[in-house]
């Protein structure tokens, strides 16, 4: 009996076990996420191929149905940049290849010429990795698969039908541009949130490493800033192009400013976090000061979650009763940074004080206060 290799296959079986389990969780929001836009990638698709076969009068449109599937994608943020992007690189792609066999004919030689022409022209057009990618791939296939029956240039007219079917298929039938600004908001707040947790745990345990912990964090969550604002641009493309998205315009208006305060909030949230390290470490504060900032933190993390529900609350009325309670909450907050009334007595902790009002200030601008409003709620030094 092999002793040896049944742990191994025990091993092996618990990894396969949890890949599976993990697969089925994963996999299943990827396919609920993912059903709309596969509707209207097949619908594109479908169209584009019975448009250049049955009206058009073309043989096998294959470059149709693959100009629109491409174009439309299962991209994170689709905009109509993007899609014309793809739409013109396969669309151009073609034609170059077309014009390129045309003159040098077909063979592996010519392939090799006609890509490398593609991809200077690509990068002579746009600095975009995408257009690159496609004009390439597009004019290579032209080269390598037989002649189309209608003449050198009918794969292209059916890539321009597939390019006009996906700009089509976006305008009529776009993604909520809402779904993903609010998906990316909940994940930086979350991150905000749990960065000023571990403030508040560090202080209660006197642990330095854990504010490190969070500074860390709060660093790591800048890509999640970037990420929103890209999504929020596509977004609002989204939002001017289709009739049935232009009411919704005000709320992205609305997440797009909130985004602007809630990451110069973080930022001083970090400057805050860096500090806090040293407070620490110099045992600063005396253990009723420590108590009471830390209490302070873990408010400001609680009324930042109302601020993230009032964002991204489905109806009108919602997000405006989370505002409002997440205005009050930080309201109160604000009354209390002040160093006498947190009890805290040297120096050093006074200055941690003073740098917790600017990220206040941030947070109750992103609820809605103008800058003077937020700095009247702040008690005078």
């Amino acid at each position: 009996m092999d002793t040896k290799g049944a742990p191994a296959a025990a091993r092996a079986w618990s990894i396969a076990r949890d890949y599976l389990k993990d697969l089925q969780s994963s996999g299943t929001v990827r396919v609920r996420r993912s059903l709309m836009p596969a509707v209207g990638m097949t619908l594109g698709a479908v169209l584009a191929y019975f448009i250049a076969e049955y009206v058009l009068g073309h043989t096998a449109p294959i470059f149709a149905a693959t100009s629109a599937l491409v174009s439309l994608g299962f991209g994170r943020d689709l905009t109509v940049r993007k899609v014309l992007e793809v739409a013109v690189g396969c669309t151009l792609g073609i034609a170059v290849g077309d014009l390129l066999m045309h003159l040098l004919g077909a063979g592996l030689w010519q392939a090799g010429v006609i890509l490398f022409i593609s991809i200077l022209l690509a990068r002579f057009i746009d600095r975009g990795v995408i257009l690159a990618t496609q004009l390439g791939v597009q004019s290579l296939f032209v080269v390598l698969l037989p002649p189309a029956s209608g003449g050198p240039f009918t794969r292209s007219l059916d890539a321009i039908v597939g390019g006009l079917m996906a700009l089509a298929i976006t305008a009529l039938f776009p993604r909520d541009p809402r779904v993903q600004p609010r998906r990316d908001l909940r994940e930086l707040v979350d991150a905000f949130s749990t960065m000023l947790r571990e403030c508040a745990g560090a202080l209660a345990e006197a642990d330095s490493t854990q504010a490190w912990h969070a500074l860390v964090r709060g660093r790591g969550s800048q890509g999640k800033v970037d990420a929103i604002r890209a999504s929020l641009v596509a977004s609002s493309e989204v939002a001017r192009l289709a009739p049935a998205y232009r009411r919704h315009r005000a709320e992205l208006e609305e997440i797009e400013t909130a985004v602007e305060y809630l990451d110069l909030a973080l930022r001083n949230g970090r400057v805050v976090a860096r500090r806090l390290a040293s407070v620490i470490n110099n045992a600063a504060l005396a253990e009723g000061a420590a108590e009471s900032i830390a209490q302070l933190l873990e408010d400001t993390a609680d009324a930042l979650e109302d601020v993230a529900r009032g964002l991204i609350a489905e109806r009108q009325e919602e997000r405006s009763a989370q505002m409002r309670s997440a205005r009050l909450a930080l309201s109160e907050i604000a009354a209390r940074v002040h160093p006498r009334k947190l009890r805290v007595e040297r120096l050093e902790g006074e200055a941690l004080v003073i740098l917790l009002r600017p990220m206040v200030i941030d947070l109750l601008e992103a609820t809605g206060y103008d800058r003077q409003e937020a700095v009247a709620l702040l008690p005078r030094l």
